[in-house]
């Protein structure tokens, strides 16, 4: 709560002070109420509003005079802004018992107007005058401005992401960040004894950073012979416009006020109507950072030039960072990604084949990555996962780069970070990772409904060992910044049994069209042995599997059923799948009916699983691997989850 603005009352001069527009001030009495006083009137200037705050018990008399009742407090506020300095009075008279006047107090008030304003109600839009600016709400009927964490490459020839940069180079930069309007209207010779300051916490400012839109002029009438002179043409390059040239004026300079080394900024012409600065994040909600920041404005007295000045009154305003967001796939893909292999007997030149015909047909952008680029590593899906973030104002997609680090270590920095393309990334300390970091343990369900409670974005999976267990785990920094987003609540489900440990190796999602618009596909030994078991029946125990893996034995169903090592194997893989199953439906909200078993068998390996047969997504590792583990960029959702 903001301190109040208390203004001493003297019988022996007249005091003067500044107010801002619509805010209380609270006029102390007591230090100037003379001796044999036992009651007092209060007028004012027609736009000055009185309030006096008092017990129930406590009534004026005939002629509008109050007891001199220590729980009285006098309370005034003005709704228009001065046009003159003093041109707002109020007058308090003292009367003794007998109803002489003993001594008049006066004050001379000079009302300024000066906020702070954002797109509070997410519309678009800077509104001012909002209500609890310096509150934040999810939701559709929520309120609070929205931030966006500036990490594409608008700015050509730039080494990194935009947040890097202490400048603006594009217009297209600009349109990355938030607007802020900060007003100031008054007397101008107000401002020279008082201060609007622009301040972010210490805390917040290496979260952020604010840029002015500065506009300087030259106000000079000037020949086109001297608007070709050096330098007017400096000036101008610069930002300095020039009124009456021809062309109009300059457009501003974007000057960066507030970041991670300024925490305040004086503003240099207050009193001028608005300012407009430009706000951008520079990180994304993580362990210890909510995603909460705030900015504000302050009028300070300054009495004497170096002075620290003190504050009269504050508005603040609250940003959350936008969260990344992970799109499933069962979105509509607007983007394929696929890595070309051409070298050696696993060249997957036939599938990009049947690939590019079968996007041509779907209308989809397919984006083939070299073998130069990704450096014979084909395991795009291991190494980046695309979403999106979201405010009012911009929408676009940021790919989350694994620390898996790879031949593709570098590619989604240099291929796919771009305009309007944002890139991010987390890193272990001592950059220790295991195959559990890598994002084909990494998966998200549509949107789901659980015990009444909605996930409209859907819950992020991440592959762990069980809850109670130690093992291989994804790394504290990929995990910690999943859970700070928020709002897709991340689930960790049992992978470590597996020798790769990823979710996708046993679960997906596809779309449906009925029921909740999709179905959870499991893989099911119980299922591969009931398929065996019907085609044994049918006469077909002899039909050979594997028949083309190179270095895969080639077993008949009926070896297959017999095998009972391995029917031991997949007993144990069922179980854990199981307790997956479970898991799943209860922190999902599904049934039975909207999951669908596919048939899989695995084969245990120094106690940990690898796929017998090709499953839904990878082979045994030591099989030959035809495909290339293409990975799609699905189209956000954009359910508006902050507004």
């Amino acid at each position: 709560m903001a301190p109040r603005h208390v203004v001493p009352m003297s019988t022996s001069h007249a005091a003067r002070s500044v107010c801002v527009l619509g805010t209380e001030v609270f006029l102390d009495t007591r230090r100037s109420t003379p001796r044999g006083a036992a009651s007092f009137d209060v007028y004012a200037t027609p736009a000055v509003t009185v309030h006096m705050i008092h017990s129930p018990t406590t009534k004026p008399t005939t002629d509008s005079r109050w007891p001199l009742d220590p729980d009285i407090e006098v309370v005034v506020t003005i709704d228009v802004t001065s046009r003159t300095i003093d041109d707002n009075q109020v007058k308090i008279s003292y009367y003794d018992r007998e109803g002489r006047e003993l001594a008049v107090a006066w004050l001379y008030l000079t009302c300024v107007e000066v906020s702070l304003d954002v797109d509070w109600s997410r519309s678009g839009r800077v509104k001012s005058k909002g209500k609890d600016k310096a509150k934040w709400t999810w939701g559709p009927d929520g309120q609070g401005a929205v931030l966006l964490v500036n990490c594409d490459r608008d700015s050509p020839g730039a080494g990194g992401t935009d947040s890097g940069q202490a400048d603006i180079r594009t217009l297209a930069d600009l349109q990355d960040m938030s607007v802020m309007l900060l007003r100031s209207q008054g007397p101008s010779a107000i401002f020279a004894e008082y201060q609007v300051v622009l301040h972010v916490p210490e805390s917040d400012a290496d979260k952020v950073r604010v840029f002015h839109a500065v506009r300087e002029y030259l106000c000079l009438p000037l020949s086109p012979i001297l608007l070709c002179h050096p330098k007017v043409l400096q000036a101008a390059e610069f930002g300095v416009g020039i009124r009456g040239s021809p062309g109009g004026d300059v457009p501003p300079r974007y000057k960066p006020v507030l970041g991670p080394d300024k925490l305040s900024y004086v503003l240099e012409r207050a009193g001028h109507g608005d300012s407009t600065f430009y706000v951008e994040g520079l990180a994304f909600p993580d362990r210890g950072f909510s995603g909460l920041v705030s900015f504000s404005a302050s009028l300070l007295e300054v009495p004497h030039k170096d002075s620290p000045g003190t504050p009269i009154f504050t508005d603040t305003v609250v940003f959350r960072v936008a969260p990344w967001i992970m799109t499933p796939n069962t979105q509509q893909p607007l983007e394929v990604f696929v890595c070309s292999i051409k070298q050696g007997s696993d060249s997957n030149e036939a599938f990009l084949e049947g690939l590019r015909a079968l996007l041509s047909k779907a209308n989809c952008k397919l984006t083939v990555c070299s073998e130069q680029d990704t450096r014979s590593d084909r395991w795009i899906q291991d190494e980046v996962e695309f979403g999106y973030v979201e405010a009012p104002h911009k929408t676009f997609p940021v790919v989350f780069d694994s620390p898996r680090n790879r031949g593709l270590k570098d590619f989604a920095f240099k291929k796919i970070l771009g305009p309007d393309f944002g890139y991010v990334t987390r890193e272990p300390p001592g950059k220790s990772v295991t195959s559990l970091d890598s994002f084909g343990n990494l998966d998200v369900s549509p949107p789901v409904t659980v015990r009444g409670k909605e996930y409209p974005l859907g819950r992020i999976l991440i592959g762990s060992p069980l809850p109670w267990a130690s093992g291989r785990r994804m790394c504290r920094a990929v995990r910690d910044f999943l859970f700070a987003q928020t709002v897709q609540a991340p689930l960790e489900v049992y992978s470590e049994w597996l020798s790769v440990g990823h979710v996708d190796e046993f679960l997906t999602f596809v779309p449906a069209l009925d029921r909740k618009g999709f179905r959870l596909l499991l893989a099911s030994p119980n299922a591969c042995y009931k398929l065996f078991k019907e085609k044994q029946q049918q006469g077909h125990g002899e039909a050979t599997q594997f028949i083309g893996l190179k270095g895969a034995e080639k077993r008949s169903i009926d070896e297959i059923l017999a095998d009972e090592s391995l029917r031991s194997d997949n007993r144990h893989v069922q179980r854990c799948i199981d307790w997956n199953r479970n898991l799943l439906k209860q922190e999902l909200g599904l049934s039975e009916q909207d999951i669908v078993d596919i048939p899989q068998l695995f084969i245990l390996t120094d106690s940990r699983a690898d796929a017998l047969f090709p499953d839904m997504v990878r082979p045994r590792p030591h099989q030959p691997c035809p495909d290339p583990n293409p990975w799609h960029r699905p189209v956000p959702q954009c359910p508006r989850c902050c507004r």
